[in-house]
């Protein structure tokens, strides 16, 4: 049976314990067995928590939940688990064995629904990369060749998943870090809208609300079922986005009608050109859209030009947030974080964090709300005439990079950063203004890495966004494409 469970999402998984053809003990030893067989080849799973997982598997406490018995990881970083270790890829706290006082809400919600924590994924320091190579744990390799990046900073979890380890796992997203995964990986990674999950009840916001909480998977059934288990605010929270009105799962596989949808085959204002295999891939999409019956144009938000201001802005956040992040990490440990404790880029971000005014970040968080407004007006104009309701692009701007291109020095600490912009222009708008994206596994390239292609929705239109992305998955299949590395 295990190499069959390799196979199945996380829905058939549960459909077994309930039906009784399988306990959750035989999903986790098969999980664990996998893990064990496959991890050396792709460092994705860092912290095992296997005793702990057969322990929880065989309790008689187990939630009854719609994903009882399923095995699961959580990334190291954001949603944290009692009692665990919790790293967030950082040599620092690794080295003090650092753990996690209480379950996040997002992780007691996964609890509740009877999902079984087998240990934590691997993550870029603090993760502010789009690549999963962090100095305290080493580099995650990709299942489709391991020379190449598995993108980040929710790496290890896209490994994990692509390679059929688990069949679900925690990801989180401040600039991409669900979606990029995920077209590197060749699953379904969705950002949802803004405060759709609570961060609590350590915050109420990451980020300045970039930092979004869900999975990686293999099926978009999958992506809708795990978000009715976690959404919903919680007490506490400061904003929380407009409820559904009936569950995400029920939107799978509904028609979702006529679309106008707009292609963006290549970013405004970027100035490395876009991939020719994304832009193939896009096209393909396009053309694939069109015999579904959809109105597709090339058309997107005009506000897109503003890229380079915006990343100038984002980035004013981002240095400060970390900055923060790093004294509050002092308060927390007893133990002040010095330059020796921490990445050369990190620190580099925190210098600059540091030298910021509140005034200046000030002007960054208006200057983005602005931005917010001016990108949705073309999903929902001003004037009332009828907008979009779809956006595609290339979820990145090219296929899976390899390992050591985003490498800083002390000569340029910076260097990373600076390569991260290149490759991530079509995800980092959308933590801006908060809606929902969806990377969809559409396409593999002639060396046979996967090509992801973004949906994007108006604000709280995830229901829109499973619609179509079923309707993709059945027209254009991708459960059988598996990588060279899979647990089977």
């Amino acid at each position: 049976m295990a190499d069959q469970l390799a196979h199945l999402d996380a829905l058939a998984q549960a459909a077994l314990v309930r039906t009784g053809d399988a306990t959750p003990l035989e999903l986790v030893d098969a999980a664990i067995a996998r893990i064990e067989r496959v991890n050396p080849r792709l460092n994705a799973v860092i912290t095992p928590l296997f005793e702990k997982a057969r322990d929880q598997a065989t309790s008689p406490q187990l939630p009854d939940g719609p994903f009882s018995g399923v095995p699961f990881l959580l990334k190291d970083f954001g949603c944290h688990s009692a009692g665990d270790p919790y790293h967030q890829g950082s040599r620092f706290l690794k080295e003090l064995g650092w753990t996690a006082k209480e379950d996040t809400y997002m992780a007691a919600k996964l609890r509740a629904a009877g999902f079984i924590f087998l240990g934590k994924t691997n993550t870029p320091e603090f993760a502010t990369m789009p690549t999963t190579e962090p100095d305290a744990y080493g580099p995650s390799r990709n299942p489709w060749n391991t020379e190449h990046s598995t993108g980040g900073s929710s790496g290890g979890a896209g490994a994990a998943v692509a390679s059929g380890m688990v069949p679900a796992a925690h990801a989180n997203d401040g600039g991409g870090s669900t979606r990029v995964p995920a077209s590197e990986c060749g699953l379904v990674g969705l950002k949802s809208t803004r405060s759709r999950v609570s961060l609590g009840p350590e915050y109420g916001e990451v980020w300045q609300g970039l930092v979004n909480e869900h999975v990686v998977t293999r099926s978009v059934r999958d992506t809708a079922a795990i978000l009715d288990a976690i959404a919903g605010p919680m007490p506490g929270d400061p904003y929380f986005a407009t409820p559904p009105t009936r569950p995400f799962l029920e939107e799978v596989g509904t028609d979702p009608g006529v679309l106008r949808i707009g292609v963006l085959a290549d970013f405004p204002g970027q100035a490395t050109p876009l991939h020719p295999d994304c832009v193939a891939a896009v096209h393909a999409t396009a053309q694939l859209l069109s015999s579904l019956g959809h109105t597709v144009e090339e058309s997107c938000p005009s506000a897109l030009n503003d890229e380079q201001e915006r990343r100038r802005q984002v980035w004013a956040i981002l240095t400060s947030a970390i900055a923060s992040h790093i004294d509050t990490l002092g308060k927390q440990t007893g133990k002040a974080v010095t330059q020796d404790d921490v990445e050369i880029h990190t620190w580099a971000m925190v210098e600059i964090g540091r030298a910021r005014t509140a005034t200046r970040y000030i002007e960054a968080v208006e200057w983005l709300q602005a931005d917010t407004r001016r990108i949705a007006r073309w999903w929902q104009p001003e004037d009332g005439s009828a907008g979009f309701d779809i956006l595609v692009t290339p979820t990145i701007a090219e296929p899976p990079p390899r390992l050591g291109e985003f490498v800083s020095t002390a000569e340029n600490p910076l260097g990373g950063a600076r390569r991260s912009a290149t490759l991530m222009p079509f995800t980092v708008p959308f933590n801006v203004t908060g809606q929902p994206a969806i990377s969809l596994p559409l396409h593999w390239n002639s060396a046979g890495l996967p090509i992801g292609i973004q949906l994007v929705a108006a604000y709280g239109r995830e229901d829109m966004l499973f619609r179509l992305a079923s309707q993709l998955e059945q027209a254009k299949p991708w459960a059988a494409q598996w990588p060279s590395v899979r647990a089977e």
